[in-house]
């Protein structure tokens, strides 16, 4: 960064919400940001810049923009819509839908934080969960790893309030869809939720200059 672009800098002040692996913490933070992490888990890295938590008790504090990488997704996902009417063994229809009410309640609740800049990745949703989320809008964008440098098909949608789509910066060769066709284990929920390291560089540089566009354009 330049002299000049130093004047100019102001670091965000980012919550990543549902976060234990760090990825997109460390993103921000390489590039100069005040980015904290928080989950109910603690961090995986060891690092001091993770809250273990509910990310909803945070959302007055001030933050600039609000990163929620991989909300508890199950019964929001049109993938898993079926069992809302045949439950899996064990569970009953009433814990279906008062499971539905738990994630609808947690999506709007990042959805409508007092946060300026806001993104929550999740996979597309079904009809069910769209009308129990407060102020529901659409998904702004999906992006596929590949667009990112990784080899690998995974769709991932972005709700986006007070932030542009992404920009692809690295589109490579390769479709394999490698955590689908992973069996299963102890640890395929954490890699399933595990974000891409190239999706969260490129959060970090087209979000995080926003500030300084902002205060470059202010001077």
């Amino acid at each position: 960064m330049s002299a000049i672009q130093l004047d100019f800098f102001r670091p965000m002040r980012v919550l990543v919400g549902c976060e234990f692996s760090g990825t997109v913490r460390n993103a921000f933070l390489d590039r100069g940001h005040d980015a904290w992490s928080c989950d109910l888990l603690p961090s995986e890295d060891r690092s001091n810049r993770h809250i273990t938590g509910d990310a909803r008790d945070l959302l007055n504090d001030g933050w600039d923009l609000l990163m929620v990488a991989h909300p508890p997704c199950t019964r929001l996902c049109n993938s898993g819509v079926r069992w809302l009417s045949s439950p899996p063994p064990g569970k009953t229809k009433e814990q279906m839908w008062a499971e539905l009410d738990e994630g609808a309640d947690l999506f709007s609740d990042f959805w409508n934080a007092p946060i300026d800049r806001i993104c929550i990745e999740n996979p597309v949703m079904h009809r069910h969960a769209k009308e129990r989320i407060r102020n529901y809008q659409d998904f702004a964008q999906s992006v596929q790893p590949w667009q990112f440098g990784h080899g690998e098909v995974k769709r991932t949608c972005f709700w986006l309030k007070g932030l542009p789509p992404l920009v692809p910066t690295d589109v490579v060769e390769g479709r394999e869809a490698r955590v689908h066709r992973m069996p299963p284990g102890p640890q395929r929920w954490a890699e399933r939720s595990r974000f891409f390291k190239g999706i969260a560089d490129a959060m970090a540089e087209q979000w995080g200059s926003m500030a300084f566009e902002e205060a470059r354009a202010a001077a």
